[in-house]
């Protein structure tokens, strides 16, 4: 029930985005899935660059080679074990930054190496599982599914109640964890909330970019709302903003006879070209603060 209203949405979408493009079911899906998915990824996107946590969508990307093996070799839904696996990566991931002496960099990276060398291993024993892995590579968001569509929607509630309830928390927590904890803000909650939310965002964005692309559309759309953006409210409609935009005209683009190219990066090109369009602003417009920050 609940897909068959998500893909009457999808189809609305055709007066919205009146384009030949947007005559076509799957592109109509994968609009949605991206409108869905943006404020997903601005919102994790922001709270990722505070927390300085780039690295970390990296890690969670490349254990979906892994979680598709598992599920392939189990015979399990790839896209449940996808999940499983990223979500006890990002705890591992937490757990080790709070449980341990060593910076989240150097955290991240052994856990990263860690994964990919497990995924590496498993796929190499099975050709199919390599192929189907390689389909994560790249990404193609023109496959999504009503059940795609009704995850991705039932995500992004979570998010917003987890936004509602501990945005200014994790504002904090980015800023000085100790000044946080001092004030009885329940770090070790949020912190472990926000992975999951984070490790559930990546690999569904993962269908979108694929593995080697994923990292941007977290990082590039809030990158360039920071030099829009001059306090913390600013920057996170700016990130929305940027990252609707973005996804929309990269999608849009991207089935032009004249660019022919995938969506993913497409719509990383377009975050890209954003970005450069704000730092460009905020050096030419903002001269004061570009002084301060070669200071």
């Amino acid at each position: 029930m609940i897909d068959e209203l998500m893909l009457r949405a999808a189809d609305a979408l055709s007066l919205l985005f009146p384009f030949d493009c947007m005559d076509f079911p799957f592109m109509r899906r994968a609009m949605l899935g991206l409108l869905l998915l943006a404020p997903l990824t601005a919102g994790t996107g922001i709270q990722v660059v505070n927390s300085r946590m780039a690295f970390f969508s990296d890690a969670i990307g490349h254990s979906a080679f892994a979680g598709v093996a598992i599920g392939l070799l189990l015979a399990w839904d790839p896209n449940v074990t996808m999940m499983l696996l990223a979500v006890a990566v990002g705890m591992a991931i937490m757990l080790l930054k709070r449980r341990s002496s060593l910076s989240t960099d150097t955290v991240i990276g052994v856990i990263f190496s860690a994964v990919v060398a497990f995924g590496l291993a498993i796929v190499s024993r099975d050709h199919g599982a390599a192929r189907s892995a390689q389909t994560f590579l790249f990404g193609d968001i023109l496959t999504v599914s009503g059940k795609d569509l009704t995850l991705i929607a039932s995500l992004l509630l979570a998010f917003l109640i987890f936004q509602f309830m501990a945005y200014n928390r994790m504002l904090c927590i980015a800023v000085n964890p100790l000044l946080a904890a001092v004030h009885r803000v329940r770090t070790g909650f949020y912190q472990y909330g926000f992975a999951v939310l984070l490790s559930l965002t990546v690999i569904l964005a993962v269908r979108t970019t694929g593995v080697l692309l994923v990292t941007a559309l977290l990082i590039v759309p809030a990158a360039a709302a920071r030099n829009f953006a001059r306090n913390a409210a600013e920057m996170f409609w700016y990130t929305l903003i940027l990252s609707i935009v973005s996804s929309a005209a990269g999608l849009i683009l991207s089935a032009q006879d004249w660019m022919s190219t995938p969506a993913g990066a497409t719509i990383v090109l377009c975050s890209f070209a954003c970005f450069c369009f704000s730092y460009l602003w905020s050096a030419f417009f903002r001269p004061s603060r570009a002084a301060d920050t070669d200071k």
